[in-house]
């Protein structure tokens, strides 16, 4: 696949995103197993890996130091903060101190002296997003991140922050189910000269077609708590993937590559971070690499499931409220 840009770098635009392996879901690997699955990550062509400090309490930071330190000049290393568990719940602080403390605190956990990208995982209503921005300014000053990336808000604070300091990336997410930053940011990133890097592509597994049993999941996996895999809309969305499947399997794909695709597709500043917890589940998302797919096909993809086909709103209403992203 054709390397595209990354806060001044050229990497492959199908990345790998780490949260999987210690935080928001469930039936998490052994610390083992979750290293050697970062090295296949790496080993499968894979040079864009992004974690941060909320993932398991700063304990996937700690994963890819240990497992992958030997290995840091194989990859770009993207991290985020302004977003910690605290008592086990998420902390919004884009306070300019904590900032400096957290990416002293990811460089450790990471064992390395740069982290290429650094987020602000979250924007803190209470502090302008020029303070942060701020922070974030000082740490590239300081050599200690190498782009400045903002998380999960919208077009209008892209240009109050990129008027501080050049935004690198965006991060929001971003797939067939999820349209959100069609509505300003994906085109407001592209004037800029900001990538927009979509996290939960495969919406929170969804999109692959083999996540078929919720209840069956252990009670502190998050997708509980999220309206479109509910009781009453999750059937109804099983329909909708059944028919991408349907799709995929015709073109000679499967339907998590077809759904990588298709966000790939959507245009040459984007990037995406799949995540997995499982060797044969990565593979088969490597396997968007090779799909191609024309104007009608993109077409069909699209208007199959889309804001106005998926059931239910993608966060419920404490969640909604730490996210600043455009709604439809």
């Amino acid at each position: 696949m054709t390397s595209r840009m990354l806060a001044g770098q050229s990497v492959n635009p199908l990345g790998f995103g780490a949260m999987n392996i210690v935080h928001g879901y469930s039936s998490f690997p052994t610390p083992q197993v979750a290293g050697r699955l970062l090295n296949e990550v790496l080993d499968s062509g894979v040079d864009h890996i992004d974690t941060a400090t909320l993932y398991g309490a700063g304990r996937s930071e700690e994963l890819i130091g240990e497992y992958l330190k030997t290995r840091r000049d194989e990859y770009f290393l993207a991290s985020k903060g302004g977003l910690s568990l605290v008592e086990g719940r998420g902390k919004i602080d884009g306070r300019p101190e904590t900032i400096h403390a957290q990416i002293d605190a990811s460089l450790q956990r990471l064992q390395t002296d740069r982290i290429d990208l650094y987020y602000l995982h979250r924007l803190d209503p209470e502090i302008p997003v020029e303070e942060s921005v701020g922070a974030l300014a000082q740490a590239v000053s300081a050599g200690k991140i190498g782009g400045i990336g903002l998380s999960e808000i919208s077009a209008k604070t892209l240009n109050r922050a990129h008027a501080i300091h050049p935004i690198a990336a965006v991060q929001n997410e971003y797939s067939l189910a999820t349209r959100n930053p069609e509505i300003a940011l994906i085109d407001t990133c592209a004037q800029l000269g900001t990538a927009f890097v979509a996290f939960s592509p495969l919406y929170r597994g969804y999109l692959t077609g083999n996540l078929r049993d919720i209840a069956g999941l252990p009670k502190t996996d998050m997708r509980h708590f999220m309206p479109r895999f509910s009781s009453e809309n999750y059937p109804g969305n099983l329909k909708l993937v059944d028919q991408l499947t349907t799709l995929a399997t015709a073109w000679g794909t499967t339907a998590a590559a077809l759904s990588l695709a298709w966000a790939l597709a959507q245009g040459e500043h984007i990037h995406i971070i799949p995540g997995t917890k499982n060797s044969a589940h990565h593979q088969e998302n490597m396997g968007a690499q090779t799909v191609s797919l024309d104007a009608a096909q993109l077409a069909k993809v699209g208007a199959l499931i889309n804001q106005n086909t998926i059931l239910g709103d993608r966060y419920n209403s404490h969640q909604q409220k730490t996210v600043e992203s455009e709604e439809f």
